[in-house]
């Protein structure tokens, strides 16, 4: 174990160009982010005097180690399952081209969820009840143990219909063929207030409290969002109950819901076919405003209906599965390690002409085991463990301190692939500027807005051209909320990640809590670099940031670097630093 001091700074203006950058001109602009309905639009500017650069059309960009196809469009993950000894990752997808369109059900399979083998697709739009489009849906394991697909199909009339598919060989350990009974359309958009053009994207099934079958579906009714609920005895004919799942107000659609239960504290995951123990809370989790949020309650066996612990009227209020570019997440059993994991669709950030012209576009993120915290109030995600065995050459430091200015240069390893994992920890927690609750209705605000103080930023710095004009910085800032707890900002700081103009680069953030009597002073970072992707855990899981780049020195001779560093006024302390070179995946090769 190498015992090191940081040098002093000597790129210190570059972070202070960066913390008080106010987002304005190149990287303003927003790719909008939807569910397999509409297509990713672009708002154009105009970016005078335009650096140049190397053209974005590299394979450089593509990662090593996070799922993607070879080339087209990817967006939601479907009916994720574990079957037989097999993964199975079935996806949005686009045979035909890198943007939205022609999506169809592509397949691939996994023994250890890293590694994937690329089939035909699964369920491609051939009956009048998917012809324009087969849409979002889930698997489930039924009874009898064969597994079923329940998916949105966009009819002859582009209304929303609900259809279903079967393997047509149980004995073919891929499943690579699927049968579409005559039945389809298993579930029609009607009902008073139902729009049929916002009815999408059904649930894994559950068994109710009479021991039927039962599913929720996103909808729009009477203007409102709501999680609609059916009931089925064969998974085939179903009835609509005479009440949603849940419903709110405050927003107009729900897509891709998802609807699990789980043991507080416990890192392990509840099948929701089979009975659920008691003491299990349930999770409605919902895609709206290009992210994910969920509401974490009970499942009311006698009303047969999500309550949740607390109603709060303000979605933007609302917690949420990742704070980054993560969307349309889907969550599975996982019956081999007893633990559920969720998947979760990251879009490009450049122009859909960058698309076109690269022949690809979207990735997933790393598949995380999801649980609940002990207390009931928030999930926590991991990656899965599976993903280590990618890694490579390690470093590892300890006894480290960062004092106002300082960068540690963390060398030896790829930086254009790595796993990075690093304690902080404070050296005088008293000083702490106050928390003002306000900032969590626009946390990037925050994160674009704050200066520097006794506690932050620090953290780390990704992806860096060796003068810094490019770097990502993925930093925490320590904020006072009470003699116990502290309030810890976590941004992920795209603003100055490239040269290249006409990028989504904003500064993305989440708060967690930082329980003084238990965790100390100890603020815990871990990050995944891959490539464009950047993804990030903080606090144990606590907040999740996913994140995608394009700076031109990943494509230029010069590489990347990569830095811990503190900008706070007070001295931190870095008691582990550890870092992995991650191999390349063997992704949808075949």
């Amino acid at each position: 174990m190498a015992m090191a001091m940081a040098r002093p700074c000597a790129f210190l203006l570059f972070f202070l160009v960066l913390f008080s950058y106010d987002g304005s001109g190149p990287g303003s602009s927003r790719r909008t982010r939807r569910s397999g309905v509409a297509q990713a639009t672009q708002r154009v500017f105009l970016y005078p005097q335009a650096p140049k650069v190397s053209s974005i059309v590299s394979s450089k960009y593509r990662t090593a180690y996070h799922f993607q196809p070879p080339k087209n469009w990817i967006n939601d993950p479907n009916g994720p399952m574990y079957y037989n000894g097999i993964y199975h990752q079935f996806y949005q997808y686009n045979p035909n081209g890198s943007l939205w369109g022609n999506i169809v059900w592509a397949h691939s399979v996994s023994t250890d969820l890293v590694n994937w083998i690329r089939l035909a697709p699964a369920i491609e739009r051939t009956t009048p009840s998917d012809i324009n489009g087969c849409w979002t849906g889930s698997a489930t394991i039924l009874k009898s143990g064969r597994p079923a697909i329940i998916y949105t199909g966009a009819d002859t009339e582009k209304r929303q219909v609900q259809n279903v598919a079967f393997p047509k060989n149980l004995s073919d350990p891929y499943l690579r063929e699927w049968v579409k009974p005559h039945d389809n359309p298993v579930i029609q958009p009607v009902g008073r207030g139902l729009n049929p053009g916002q009815f999408r994207d059904p649930t894994t099934g559950w068994i109710g409290p009479d021991g039927l079958w039962r599913i929720a579906v996103g909808a729009e009714v009477d203007g409102h969002s709501a999680a609609l609920l059916y009931e089925s005895e064969d998974f085939v004919r179903w009835d609509r109950v005479d009440h949603p799942l849940y419903s709110s107000n405050a927003s107009a659609m729900w897509e891709c819901p998802d609807f699990f239960a789980a043991m507080p504290g416990e890192n392990s995951g509840l099948d929701m076919s089979a009975a659920v123990p008691d003491g299990a809370k349930h999770v409605l989790k919902m895609s709206l405003d290009g992210s994910d949020k969920y509401m974490v309650g009970v499942y009311d066996l006698k009303g047969d209906a999500f309550v949740p612990d607390t109603v709060i009227e303000d979605r933007r209020l609302w917690s949420r599965i990742d704070y980054g570019n993560y969307y349309a997440s889907k969550s599975f059993f996982d019956s081999k390690k007893g633990r559920r994991v969720i998947w979760g669709w990251t879009n490009e950030t450049d122009s859909s002409s960058d698309d076109v012209a690269k022949g690809w576009a979207g990735i997933h993120a790393i598949p995380r085991t999801i649980w609940l915290d002990k207390d009931s109030k928030q999930l926590l995600q991991w990656p899965v463990e599976e993903i280590e065995s990618l890694r490579g050459k390690q470093v590892r430091h300890q006894g480290l301190e960062l004092r106002k200015g300082d960068l540690f240069e963390i060398k030896e390893i790829d930086t254009l692939q790595a796993d990075v994992e690093i304690d902080f920890e404070l050296t005088s927690i008293g000083s702490a500027d106050p928390f003002d609750p306000s900032w969590l209705l626009d946390i990037e605000k925050q994160c674009r807005e704050a200066g520097a103080s006794a506690h932050g930023p620090f953290g780390l710095v990704v992806l860096a051209s060796e003068s810094m004009e490019e770097h990502t910085s993925v930093h925490f800032r320590v904020y006072y909320r009470s003699q116990e707890k502290h309030m810890v900002l976590m941004c992920a700081d795209l603003r100055k990640s490239s040269l290249r103009p006409e990028l989504y680069t904003p500064a993305y953030g989440g708060f967690f809590e930082l329980d003084l009597e238990k965790e100390k002073t100890v603020v815990s970072l871990r990050t995944l670099i891959d490539r464009s992707a950047v993804e990030s855990f903080g606090g144990g899981g606590r907040v999740c940031i996913m994140a995608r780049v394009y700076p031109a020195a990943l494509v230029d001779d010069g590489g990347t670097r990569m830095y811990a560093f503190n900008n706070g006024t007070s001295t931190v302390r870095v008691p582990r630093l550890e870092a992995w070179s991650m191999r390349r995946a063997q992704v949808n090769k075949g």
